[in-house]
């Protein structure tokens, strides 16, 4: 499939089937993460694979929503501020959540590549998954991605809209 097929496709996955994810396909789904590109590669991101079933359940509690609870598996993305490189021409801006968000996209999109589904989680609690997952006062989590076999019979596909290129494009 062509990588514009592949994106087309992907959707953002709200029902899993209660299989469990093989570990290899979790190992591949974080190789294709860590080779992301970040800036001057510092490769700030922090993965937390959490597949235990009570880590799994505090971790709900940072966003409580029943289709959550489906995923066998979550992904955490995090960044850690002490390696994220900051903008130091004007306003150090830390870069590290572009790092993370481009390393998470490749999550989204080798998932999919082998028929895994996955939703880009931002509205949680970060106070409780800081503290769930231990992290560091220099760690941050970005997103959780649910991750899992799709459940055909529940999913939902939306349609998926986007502006043009006309609306969303300047040419100077």
């Amino acid at each position: 499939m062509k990588l514009k097929e592949l994106i087309e496709s992907r959707y953002s996955v709200r029902a899993y089937l209660p299989r469990p994810v093989e570990e290899e396909k979790i190992n591949y789904i974080l190789e294709c993460a860590r080779m992301a590109p970040s800036a001057c590669n510092l490769q700030p991101w922090r993965f937390y694979v959490v597949r235990s079933q009570d880590v799994m359940k505090k971790i709900q509690e940072s966003y409580n929503r029943e289709w959550f609870k489906t995923a066998p598996t979550h992904i955490v993305v995090c960044k850690d501020s002490t390696v994220s490189w900051k903008r130091t021409t004007s306003d150090n801006k830390d870069f590290g959540d572009v790092d993370a968000a481009i390393a998470a996209e490749h999550i989204c999109l080798s998932a999919a590549e082998i028929g895994l589904g996955t939703c880009w989680v931002c509205n949680f609690n970060p106070a409780i998954l800081s503290e769930v997952l231990d992290l560091s006062t220099n760690i941050e989590p970005i997103a959780i991605f649910p991750l899992g076999y799709i459940d055909e019979e529940k999913s939902f596909v939306p349609d998926k809209k986007r502006s043009s290129l006309s609306e969303i494009t300047k040419w100077i």
